[in-house]
């Protein structure tokens, strides 16, 4: 593909500086110079121009190199879009039906684009650093074929030739045929050495593994997409083929059971300042855990506190990197094993909650219950293990405001 865009800029530049081809200067920057203002080989003017049939045209020295070079053709298109479905994350359905005004400049370096999800609706996607220079790139790459053509069809992002050094425009979907030619001519093998199956539907998922791995450094959860439910991972990503994807499948398996039995397991909570009672009334969880009289007297004396609770392993590496501080959002700690609450954190407790009830108005009730239900769930459990008066006393510093949590702009209520 970079080898494609390489020569279509330097055949760009000879028809910058190419004149009108005659028999006496037939030369290559000449050519180039007629095809860039009369179209790809096969347009009618060009033979008009050249006084001889389209036959003769097609197979005359340099004519179909210099098109092929100018107007990218389907081969490049292939490799443009499976590249910016690995950098975008974009299902294949709405990258094919993509508009040239889809594309929302928000300056220099960033793009708003909006396509349609078929199974569900449109949807917005403030595209990745990668993707925005591929697309600048295909935009340049395709800009003079978009001028020879109708204005309907120049609005279709995804524009090519059928073949090189022929006139064919196509836009829209491709073919599995296509792509599986496209594969063939390459040499493209996957680890069983047949040839490569491009499945374009999970092109979205290898993007999220690549996002993961920057995000996750170490951590070893193999969800393949965390907005998917479990019966959604089951019935749709659970089809092994090779030993590695064996290994991912079971290592699901595996995370799903600790996510349930996480969240079976009761909270840990401190009715009273006592070390003591901590380790007559949890000892599961002192003896799981190998905590120390320090580290219990620490988890009391609130000097292991996060915002909703005391950590009893901040870097166990449970929902990031182990052996750095974890990563997750305040109300992950609702459901985490590690966290023990006590009547000092009832304030934060309240604020979070007034978060769930101020985004279970302004988010659909399917998508809550995706997102927070089960830790709406768990706080209340969690706040009903306090004694009334300690609520009361804590509700006064409350102002049911999003300034109170840390919150990152996305997860802003109106």
């Amino acid at each position: 593909m970079e080898e494609s865009y390489a020569v279509h800029r330097q055949v760009l530049a000879a028809s910058a500086r190419g004149t009108v081809p005659t028999d006496q200067a037939w030369t290559g920057e000449n050519l180039a110079w007629l095809l860039a203002r009369l179209g790809p080989v096969g347009t009618p003017g060009v033979a008009k121009h050249l006084g001889c049939s389209l036959n003769t045209v097609q197979k005359r020295g340099g004519v179909p190199a210099a098109s092929a070079g100018l107007f990218p053709h389907l081969s490049t298109v292939i490799a443009y879009r499976l590249l910016f479905g690995v950098y975008s994350g974009i299902v294949p359905d709405g990258i094919d039906d993509l508009l040239v005004e889809d594309i929302d400049w928000a300056g220099d370096a960033t793009i708003l684009l909006s396509y349609v999800k078929g199974r569900t609706a449109a949807e917005s996607l403030n595209l990745p650093k990668k993707a925005v220079r591929l697309l600048e790139q295909w935009l340049s790459h395709s800009a003079l074929l978009r001028s020879h053509v109708e204005p309907s069809t120049a609005r279709q992002l995804w524009l090519g030739l059928t073949r090189p050094g022929t006139s064919g425009v196509f836009s829209g979907p491709i073919n599995r045929n296509a792509v599986k030619a496209w594969t063939l001519q390459r040499g493209l093998t996957g680890d069983d050495g047949n040839a490569l199956k491009v499945h374009r539907g999970r092109i979205r998922t290898t993007h999220l593994a690549m996002r993961d791995r920057r995000a996750w450094s170490g951590q070893g959860r193999a969800t393949i997409d965390p907005n998917h439910s479990p019966q959604v991972e089951g019935d749709h990503y659970l089809t092994v083929t090779t030993a590695s994807q064996q290994r991912a499948v079971e290592a699901i398996v595996e995370d799903a059971q600790h996510d349930l039995l996480r969240r079976a397991h009761p909270p840990t909570v401190v009715t009273d300042e006592d070390a003591a009672a901590l380790a007559r009334d949890y000892p599961q969880l002192v003896a799981a855990l190998e905590l120390d009289d320090t580290v219990i007297a620490e988890l009391i004396g609130g000097e292991r506190d996060v915002f909703t609770a005391a950590c009893a392993d901040q870097l166990s590496g449970l929902h990031g990197p182990k052996g750095k501080p974890c990563p997750a959002r305040p109300w992950v700690c609702l459901l985490c094993p590690l966290a023990v609450f006590a009547p000092r954190h009832a304030a934060n407790l309240l604020r979070l909650n007034a978060f769930f009830s101020r985004q279970w108005q302004q988010m659909p009730a399917a998508q809550f219950m995706a997102v927070f239900g089960p830790y709406s769930q768990r706080i209340g459990q969690v706040l009903d293990r306090f004694e009334a008066s300690v609520l009361a006393s804590a509700a006064t510093g409350v102002e049911d405001r999003d300034e109170e949590l840390p919150l990152r702009p996305e997860e802003a209520t109106l």
